[in-house]
């Protein structure tokens, strides 16, 4: 797996820990130990986007400057 791959699949799991937590709390809004899980997992995954973001490009319309994400190559186009 290359850089790219590893740090988007990094990515990917600290927001599906993320909206986990966050579903979780939805329900059990007094547990602490998960409001710090949530906090953890929210931090890390904003540090690996920005990461992602710096070396690869956005990954959201809403990264970047204005149209960054609509420039070449593509996302899928930025070979694996």
């Amino acid at each position: 797996m290359n850089e790219r791959m590893k740090l988007l699949h990094n990515y990917s799991a600290e927001q599906f820990a993320t909206w986990e937590l966050h579903l979780y709390l939805d329900t059990h809004p007094a547990d602490k130990n998960a409001l710090r899980l949530h906090r953890k997992h929210s931090a890390r995954a904003a540090e690996l986007k920005e990461e992602y973001e710096s070396k690869f490009g956005p990954l959201t319309p809403a990264s970047g400057e204005g149209c960054d994400w609509l420039n070449d190559p593509w996302p899928w186009e930025k070979g694996v």
